[in-house]
């Protein structure tokens, strides 16, 4: 409601072009998804969408960025994580929605849990808010069964730093369906250590179907 009101007071701009009315214009969207990512999700090599290159060992057998972390993209998820642009998770979604490939209906929506102090700091979980909604465009149930053991998070942390952080991070209590297919979902993927400890932690309560989608790949500084 507040961030509604807001935007009558304050119309929103385009994070690509600057048109008034919109966090990212039909035809900035359509820039973004156009660009088709030819790339292993873990390695960034030379893999078609959503496959799991031969070289990379996770326990998740597909996965799917929209873009790397730059241009509007960046601005908009920095918008909406850091300044409290909260309309940015519907624009998320829908940039999710039309990257990704159809889901099987057994499929459910499983997002990575955001740690409690950015919750309090932006009021609001970002991941959660963007689940929901890819959620209900994919007519997909979510299923927050990841927990964080941790409030630790990664930021200034080297690629060594994140993987045992991660490692020790997650946990999943609930016994999975080994029928259903799981897609585990990030916002940002860096170094690939939160996919992979969360994944195995589901693969050790039963999961055995799992994918993996975030919103934007970027390098380690």
């Amino acid at each position: 409601m507040l961030d509604n009101l807001l935007s009558i007071v304050a119309p929103h701009l385009c994070y690509g072009c600057g048109k008034t009315g919109t966090l990212l214009c039909q035809s900035c969207k359509y820039d973004i998804v156009n660009d088709k990512n030819e790339a292993c999700l873990v390695c960034l090599g030379p893999a078609r969408s959503g496959e799991i290159c031969s070289r990379c060992d996770v326990a998740y057998e597909k996965g799917w960025f929209i873009a790397e972390r730059e241009g509007p993209l960046k601005d908009l998820i920095d918008a909406y994580k850091f300044q409290r642009a909260k309309a940015g998770y519907a624009v998320l979604a829908e940039l999710l929605g039309s990257s990704l490939p159809e889901l099987t209906p057994e499929t459910f929506i499983v997002p990575i849990p955001t740690a409690g102090d950015h919750i309090r700091q932006r009021g609001y979980d970002h991941l959660a808010l963007i689940a929901k909604e890819f959620g209900r465009l994919r007519h997909l149930p979510v299923l927050p069964v990841v927990k964080r053991l941790t409030n630790l998070t990664q930021h200034d942390l080297s690629a060594e730093e994140r993987e045992l952080a991660a490692s020790r991070a997650f946990i999943v209590e609930a016994k999975l369906d080994p029928g259903a297919t799981y897609l585990l979902l990030d916002d940002i993927m860096t170094t690939g250590a939160t996919l992979k400890y969360a994944a195995e932690a589901m693969r050790a309560a039963g999961a055995e179907h799992i994918f993996a989608a975030v919103i934007a790949r970027q390098a380690l500084d």
